[in-house]
C-alpha cells in the first residue's frame, strides 16, 4: 500500500546522481580511486587507523571474523536481537554462535553481566551490536573482554558517527563493520566499510576482499604493479567505484542529516513520554548518535497485540516495521538454544515509527496521536 508517512525515505538528490555519472565518465567504474577517496573519508571522521571498503556489511563482519582469527570449535557470544548478519559471519568461519540477552526494553543491547555467565574454554571474540545506533555497555564489555582475553567486534551498521564517552562506535572493539544498504544513515544500495586501528587486520582485509591478490586491477592499471601473487583463499568482496562516489556524496550530508534526526528523536520523546503504555529504548542516551531507527515497545498484550496495533496504525496511513525477529527462533538456529527472556519478551512487543531527517513535527505528532488513539 501507499503510506502517508513511510518507515524511512532515501536521502538523494542531483548529488548522487552526478557523482554517479561522474564516475561512469571516468572510464574506471570497479574498486579504484573513489573507494580510496571514501576509504580516507572514514578515516578522517572516525579518527581511525585503517579503512577498507567492503561490498556489504555482510562480508565485512565476515572479515571481521576471520581477521580475528576465529574459526571452527571457537564460540562467539552475540545478541539474538539483531539482523541475522551479525549471526551468519559467525557460521561462516566455523564458530558457534552463544546468544545473549539484552540488557532489557530500556536498554535493548547486549548485556555485559550475559556475556561473563556464557564464556567458556571456547569463548573466543564478542560480537556488539550497537541497536538503532545506540552504544552497547562498551566499558563493560571491554573490560570483560581484556580480562578474558576475547577479541570485540562493532557492528556498528546502525550508528555511523555515533559516540561513546566521546569515541566513535566502531573504533572502541578490535575491528568494526558498517553497513551502506538502501535504508541505513549512509545509502549505496548495497556497500559497507570495515575499520579497524590494527595494521595486521587491515593487512589481511584488503587481501581477503580482493581473492587474496598481493595488487588489485586499479594498482596495475595506473602502473603501480604489472603482476600479482595469490596469497590467501580470499573473496570478491569488493565495492564498485559508482558505489563509493555516491557514499562520499552521502557521508558529507551525514553530519547535518543526524543533527536533524536528534531534534526529530526529542520530539518523539516529548510525545512519547505522554503514551501509557509505551517504553522508548535508550530513553535517557544523553550522547549524540545517529537515531537511525525509532523503536517503542509496547507494554501490554502479545505478538498478536503488536501485530494488531501495527496493523491499525498502518491503515491511517503510517509505515512501520520490526527491529528484528530473534535469531534464536529461526528454523536455521534451532540447533542453538538459548533462554533470552527480554530478547523474547522485546521481540514480540517492539514497533519502530518512521525516522529520517525529513519528517516535520506535524508529522511526528499524527503518528503520536494515531498510536495513542490505537493504544487507548
Amino acid at each position: 500500500m501507499e503510506y502517508k508517512i513511510p518507515l524511512f525515505n532515501l536521502n538523494f538528490d542531483e548529488r548522487e546522481v552526478q557523482a554517479a555519472c561522474d564516475t561512469i565518465k571516468s572510464g574506471w567504474v570497479s574498486t579504484g580511486p573513489k573507494n580510496a577517496e571514501l576509504e580516507q573519508m572514514f578515516i578522517d571522521m572516525w579518527g581511525v587507523k585503517h579503512a577498507v571498503s567492503m561490498s556489504n556489511c555482510t562480508s565485512a563482519l565476515h572479515i571481521c571474523c576471520k581477521v580475528c582469527g576465529i574459526g571452527i570449535g571457537d564460540e562467539v557470544l552475540v545478541p539474538s536481537l539483531t539482523f541475522a548478519a551479525s549471526v551468519n559471519c559467525i557460521r561462516y568461519v566455523g564458530a558457534t554462535p552463544v546468544f545473549c540477552d539484552i540488557v532489557g526494553s530500556n536498554h535493548i543491547n547486549i548485556d555485559p553481566n550475559e556475556i561473563e555467565k556464557k564464556i567458556t574454554s571456547r569463548t573466543k571474540a564478542i560480537i556488539v551490536v550497537h541497536m538503532a545506533g545506540f552504544p552497547a555497555k562498551m566499558d563493560e564489555i571491554m573490560t570483560i573482554a581484556s580480562k578474558y582475553n576475547l577479541k570485540v567486534i562493532e557492528d556498528a551498521c546502525h550508528g555511523p558517527l555515533s559516540e561513546y564517552n566521546g569515541k566513535k562506535l566502531g573504533t572502541i572493539g578490535d575491528c568494526a563493520a558498517f553497513s551502506f544498504f538502501s535504508n541505513k544513515n549512509i545509502s549505496t544500495g548495497e556497500g559497507g566499510m570495515f575499520i579497524t586501528n590494527n595494521e595486521e587486520m587491515a593487512k589481511k582485509a584488503r587481501l581477503l576482499r580482493s581473492h587474496g591478490m598481493t595488487t588489485m586491477s586499479y594498482q596495475r592499471a595506473s602502473g603501480h604493479a604489472t603482476t600479482y601473487d595469490i596469497i590467501e583463499l580470499g573473496y570478491n568482496y569488493r565495492m564498485d567505484d559508482i558505489r563509493a562516489a555516491i557514499a562520499i556524496e552521502q557521508l558529507k550530508k551525514l553530519p547535518n542529516d543526524l543533527k536533524k534526526r536528534h531534534l526529530i528523536r526529542m520530539h518523539y520523546l516529548e510525545r512519547l513520554n505522554n503514551i501509557k503504555g509505551v517504553v522508548v529504548p535508550f530513553a535517557d542516551n544523553k550522547e549524540f548518535v545517529s537515531n537511525y531507527i525509532m523503536p517503542i515497545i509496547i507494554t501490554k498484550g502479545d505478538k498478536v497485540y503488536r501485530d494488531a496495533v501495527r496493523e491499525k496504525i498502518h491503515a491511517a496511513g503510517i509505515q512501520t516495521s520490526v527491529h528484528y525477529p530473534a535469531i534464536h527462533r529461526f528454523s536455521i538456529y534451532k540447533d542453538f538454544p538459548a533462554e533470552l527472556p527480554y530478547t523474547e519478551y522485546v521481540t514480540d512487543h517492539e514497533i519502530t515509527l518512521p525516522m529520517y531527517a525529513a519528517l516535520t513535527d506535524e508529522q511526528v505528532d499524527f503518528i503520536c496521536n494515531t498510536l495513542e488513539t490505537v493504544l487507548k
